[in-house]
């Protein structure tokens, strides 16, 4: 079996398999309804409605389009091919997670932030802290549900009201969530983008500092009208909790440097992260007076300190190796899912009709931020708004001769940092029922959210960041408009 994952383009499709706009879009809508139905209506994890998508998506191929299980099966394994590294490295991550916290590396990042906490810089203080958290934990949902929590009621004791320190908290986890090669949908947006990690880490940087130094100052005016003392006690106490339980110390962030400098020097994700993974059980050992067979059985089956503060405890829960099914079953559900939809051409189809709307890289990169934002609205799941659109418009990024970081960051700047705003979709729930503050309320503090697909936009117009395979970075107008997909 061929196994290569390039998708098809339209015009290798044999006329009489071609897919309708209709046709594609029956699939589709079928993945949205079950989605809807299970999450919305029914409260279930997106898993089981994934499976009714996948079911229904195959049925649809073999006795309407008329290909064979075998053509199905086929297309599911190369899709599983593109998103095997992804897979791979979430495996990795969970185990980095529980090393890192086994270690103290997250607690003491953890400490040493809240000691220059003051009422003045609040606000922006909470975003880039929970920056920093979730950039080493590799999880903006985990920030915000430990992290965020804390920040909540610091922020109620210095009057700021709670919608604000919620935005500024998750404009910090999401910036720091796109920027790590620990994150889950910063892997997947690479994956199922056939990019490499880094440089798709690398493509959104600018674009994602930007937007976070713009949410920054608006951060920061909003503070100027902050009153009130900080609630000394609650930091207090937390930093008790963690210094009573693992050494605090700079030894103890080792493990982040070695992992990152690998990182940055080069070297490929999994040996880097493997890497920290090791660090910190050597640091767990030799500062944390871990044993041997007790760190790697952490590593394993995740961390739950006993700190005597719930909300510490909550922080420094993870669910190691055993913890990354309930994620890597709906990567490989998604995946799956996908790779029916691609051998159908049911991707083509789609990706051939959006091209036909769009004249330009900027057209095209709208689209794609659009679309993507639309996914998220209906399938209320931001895991589908990263793989629908990144294997659906992988053809026409080809045919304009773009690289396919430009991609991967178009679908994360749009996708990810929107999925919060949808009541109904997964974030939304997550971060409302964390945060203790209803959607419609935080949305208007949630700058990061609105300015980062704005960037994106803006670099589409200006062609800034914009790469080509010829190792253009910014190319003319006239050679934009003159790539355009050819038609029939």
């Amino acid at each position: 079996m061929d196994l290569d994952a390039r998708p098809r383009t339209y015009h290798e499709i044999s006329r009489d398999k071609r897919p309708s706009l209709g046709e594609a879009l029956v699939p589709l809508a079928g993945m949205v309804l079950f989605l809807s139905a299970g999450m919305i209506w029914l409260g279930m994890d997106p898993q089981m409605p994934l499976l009714w998508g996948i079911a229904f998506a195959g049925i649809w191929g073999r006795y309407y389009f008329e290909y064979t299980w075998s053509d199905l099966y086929e297309g599911i394994v190369r899709s599983m091919v593109t998103g095997m590294q992804a897979i791979f490295i979430l495996f990795v991550i969970y185990m980095l997670i529980a090393s890192w916290i086994d270690s103290g590396t997250i607690p003491t990042l953890m400490y040493y932030g809240l000691e220059f906490l003051s009422p003045q810089i609040f606000l922006p203080f909470a975003a880039v802290l929970s920056a920093v958290v979730a950039f080493s934990v590799g999880s903006s949902w985990t920030t915000a549900g430990t992290l965020g929590v804390a920040m909540i009621g610091i922020g109620s004791g210095l009057g700021i009201p709670e919608p604000m320190t919620a935005g500024a908290v998750l404009s910090g986890a999401y910036t720091g969530d796109k920027n790590s090669p620990l994150s889950e949908t910063t892997n997947l947006a690479a994956a199922v983008t056939n990019t490499e990690l880094m440089d798709h880490i690398r493509a959104m940087r600018p674009g994602t500092l930007i937007a976070f130094a713009i949410s920054l100052a608006l951060f920061v005016v909003l503070g100027l009208d902050a009153s009130g003392t900080i609630p000394s006690g609650q930091v207090t106490e937390i930093q008790h909790a963690l210094a009573g339980s693992y050494a605090i110390s700079p030894t103890s962030l080792l493990p982040l440097v070695l992992t990152f400098a690998l990182a940055f020097y080069g070297f490929p994700a999994l040996p880097s992260l493997g890497a920290g993974i090791f660090a910190g059980v050597g640091i767990s050992i030799s500062l944390q007076g871990v044993g041997f067979a007790a760190a790697w059985k952490n590593v394993h089956f995740g961390t739950g300190p006993e700190t005597g503060v719930d909300l510490t405890n909550e922080l420094l829960a993870s669910g190691g190796l055993a913890g990354s099914i309930w994620v890597i079953s709906i990567v490989v559900s998604a995946l799956a899912l996908g790779g029916i939809l691609q051998k159908t051409g049911v991707l083509a189809a789609l990706a051939y009709h959006i091209g036909q709307t769009v004249s330009s890289v900027a057209g095209l990169t709208a689209g794609t931020a659009a679309g993507t934002i639309t996914m998220n609205f209906l399938a209320a799941e931001q895991y589908m708004a990263i793989v629908v659109p990144g294997m659906t418009l992988q053809n026409i990024y080809d045919e304009y001769n773009l690289e396919s970081r430009n991609l991967s960051r178009a679908i994360e700047a749009a996708g990810t940092t929107t999925s919060a705003f949808v009541p109904w979709g997964s974030g939304g729930v997550f971060m409302a029922s964390a945060l203790g503050v209803p959607v419609i309320e935080y949305a208007p503090y949630y700058f990061f959210g609105m300015i980062s697909p704005l960037v994106l936009l803006l670099m589409g117009v200006t062609g800034w960041r914009i790469t080509y395979k010829d190792g253009g970075e910014q190319e003319t107008a006239t050679k934009r408009e003159t790539a355009k997909p050819t038609t029939d």
